[in-house]
């Protein structure tokens, strides 16, 4: 037994820092006052939840007071946790997890381009994604290839409400990511293809996540062009990622428009933008 805790508060500690970069961190913190909670009551249950509400209270202290201005020493900073200058996170845990860290170019870009988007579909509001962690340039998001520096964020697609008729700022996708806009007959399938190879995780993410909401969206295209070509217009922007039949059906011909690749995963999810 004794050997069998520390290998549990590792693998604990382990889990937490790839799911938020300073979970572990704060866990191993959060332990300093397991002794204290100890003897203040005998009754297990009253140990473990104050010991998990330290926990989380820290956590909390943690990544919204201190981290946000130290990553600014990091030339990082944090995208809003609610609705900014028409940006806002589509799931709050983005922030929770510390996983909405991005260049300050990258976030006034971002900014710019939630702006004019409200300007022309008045209403609209842009929906970010998953960016970066906080610290460290190299430092995993998992499941991400490459959003590890703070120079990456990816963006919701827009949508109109089957029931309504009408433009909508909600997705399919509670997390933006899994419900795609699928290629119709004749456009290219990368998923498809990709497949062929051998790369079993192209698609992975539509088997996980579940499909039913997906009949009562319809993929708005005209505002989704829209987004495409005004982060191409900022001139801070060097590479763009959506799938190669939406590139075609969208029309798009911007030269920073590239393929992600197989290794990654599809992007008729959502659109990835960096520096």
């Amino acid at each position: 037994m004794k050997i069998v805790k520390p290998i549990l508060i590792a693998l604990l500690v382990c889990l937490l820092t790839i799911l938020t970069q300073i979970g572990g961190l704060v866990y191993i913190i959060s332990i300093s006052f397991h002794k204290l909670i100890n003897k203040t009551s005998r009754n297990k249950y009253y140990q473990q939840f104050t010991k998990l509400a330290v926990f989380i209270l820290l956590y909390c202290l943690a990544t919204f007071l201190i981290v946000p201005p130290l990553a600014r020493l990091w030339g990082r900073e944090p995208l809003p946790l609610s609705e900014t200058n028409h940006l806002r996170p589509l799931n709050r845990l983005t922030c929770l997890f510390n996983r909405n860290y991005v260049r300050p170019q990258l976030k006034q870009a971002t900014f710019a381009v939630a702006s004019e988007m409200n300007q022309r579909y008045p209403g609209s509001t842009l929906n970010y994604l998953d960016a970066s962690f906080p610290f460290i340039n190299g430092f995993p998001l998992m499941p991400h290839l490459s959003h590890n520096d703070g120079k990456k964020l990816d963006l919701a697609f827009f949508y109109i409400d089957n029931k309504t008729g009408s433009e909508t700022n909600k997705t399919p996708s509670s997390i933006g990511y899994g419900i795609s806009e699928e290629p119709r007959a004749g456009e290219l399938n990368t998923s498809q293809a990709c497949l062929v190879k051998g790369y079993w995780q192209y698609s992975f993410l539509t088997k996980i996540v579940p499909q039913g909401n997906k009949v009562n969206f319809t993929f708005d295209s005209l505002r989704t062009k829209t987004l495409v070509n005004l982060f191409a217009a900022q001139n801070v922007i060097n590479k763009i990622f959506i799938e190669p039949h939406l590139k075609t059906r969208l029309g798009i011909t911007t030269s920073k428009l590239r393929f992600h690749g197989c290794r990654a995963v599809r992007h008729d999810d959502h659109v990835h933008v960096q520096l």
